[in-house]
């Protein structure tokens, strides 16, 4: 019922949306005569921040259509490399029109990044994909809004997370590939890789962590806290809700999108507030390009998906009240996930000092639990005055986190 009334609220919202839309650009516009009027600044800041909020905002695209390499632009193509139900496996297909540009690309090693199924599309990775095609063969997984897959394929749980990660690593090649796992998926892609190892396959030659919830029990975050004070009882009976028709979901158990969303808004309240009023003010004022800037980074922040019911709940009790995996007592299909088995792969965590959704601690974890990698393949990183976000994207992320992964897969190819 409240994915329902939500969708009413939409639709309710949807002519005063446009109408706003129209409003703020008929008071904007240099041409039109409202433009003349006392005021019209205000009036157009007004209505554009109203439409702001009140829109639907739709899956950014990755929009990456070149790279630059050693002063050259080379052609990217996004490809769809494998699709299965709840993910497109994409792959950033860079081009080249002489045989210099074929060498310098063929010396590129390959990088799968694991974006998070947490709420946002694998968009919010796109800095970290245009930085990485500097001189990697770049793929990434592609998560599908659970609304939008029928619900005949089936429920998705966490292990069939970690069954996709396998699938994926063996579909490009684990011998020649370097695995990048963004915050949640740190998770399921260190089982994956685990239970690889474990069944005697072919692992990836490194394994780089990033601000991910390894072991929740370590400086424990406002998130963490959530999860272990609420029994799941709670997870499922308010947090968990039906797709209505029309979508093709229709009836799937899903972790709303603007479910999370508000989450989302509600852990900085007072840093949202405040970043919409400089918006109206920097239009009022003229500034257009901060209140574009600040277009750009809601475009992707406000573009939710929907999490399947199943794999949110078990990622919840897995991971948050569990802690199965630091604690050894995880299984996957009547399988151990033991990452000592893990031997030919090297192992960078990445943390951000300032990081308020996996604190430092978390994703070291993961260096106590790989104990069958030597020393000498074993790193990790803090990423001095970061938070969360600013470890895959940013000027820290492309200035100081960037060329230690670039180095780091250098070396271990």
């Amino acid at each position: 019922m409240l994915y329902q009334m939500h969708e009413i609220g939409r639709a309710w919202l949807a002519p005063m949306t446009y109408w706003a839309d129209a409003m703020s650009k008929a008071f904007g516009a240099p041409g039109s005569w409202l433009h003349a009027m006392p005021g019209s600044q205000q009036f157009s800041a007004g209505y554009e921040l109203f439409y702001r909020l009140a829109k639907d905002y739709e899956k950014p695209r990755f929009d990456i259509h070149d790279v630059e390499i050693d002063g050259r632009a080379f052609p990217v193509v996004e490809r769809e490399a494998l699709r299965r139900p709840f993910c497109r496996l994409l792959h950033f297909k860079r081009y080249a029109d002489d045989v210099a540009g074929v060498e310098t690309l063929a010396k590129s090693p390959t990088v799968l990044v694991v974006a998070p199924l947490s709420g946002h599309h694998a968009t919010l990775l796109r800095d970290t994909v245009r930085t990485l095609l500097r001189d990697h063969d770049v793929y990434i997984t592609d998560w599908i809004d659970a609304r939008m897959v029928p619900a005949v394929e089936g429920p998705f749980h966490l292990d069939d997370y970690i069954a996709y990660v396998e699938e994926f690593i063996r579909h490009i090649g684990a011998s020649t590939l370097h695995v990048v796992s963004v915050c949640q998926p740190t998770v399921p892609v260190l089982a994956a890789v685990s239970l690889m190892a474990a069944r005697g396959e072919a692992t990836p030659k490194s394994l780089v962590m990033m601000g991910g919830p390894i072991d929740t029990r370590e400086n424990p975050t406002q998130v963490n806290d959530l999860a272990t004070h609420k029994p799941m009882w709670w997870f499922e009976t308010q947090l968990i809700h039906p797709v209505p028709p029309p979508y093709p979901g229709a009836g799937r158990r899903v972790y709303p999108g603007f479910l999370q969303h508000m989450g989302f808004v509600a852990m900085n309240p007072e840093r949202h507030f405040q970043s919409h009023w400089d918006f109206y003010q920097n239009l009022v004022q003229g500034d257009l390009e901060d209140a574009d800037s600040h277009r750009r980074f809601y475009d992707e922040y406000n573009a939710v998906l929907d999490m399947p019911a199943e794999y949110y709940l078990d990622t919840v009790r897995i991971v948050f009240q569990q802690h199965l995996l630091p604690k050894g007592e995880w299984e996957v299909r009547g399988q151990k996930v033991d990452p000592s088995r893990i031997t030919g792969t090297a192992l960078l965590t990445v943390e951000g000092e300032l990081d308020d959704i996996s604190g430092r601690g978390q994703t070291r974890a993961a260096q106590k639990l790989c104990l069958g990698i030597p020393d000498a393949d074993r790193e990790h990183f803090v990423v001095e005055g970061a938070g969360h976000y600013g470890i895959f994207s940013g000027r820290r992320w492309r200035t100081q986190v960037y060329p230690k992964l670039r180095d780091f897969f250098a070396e271990h190819s």
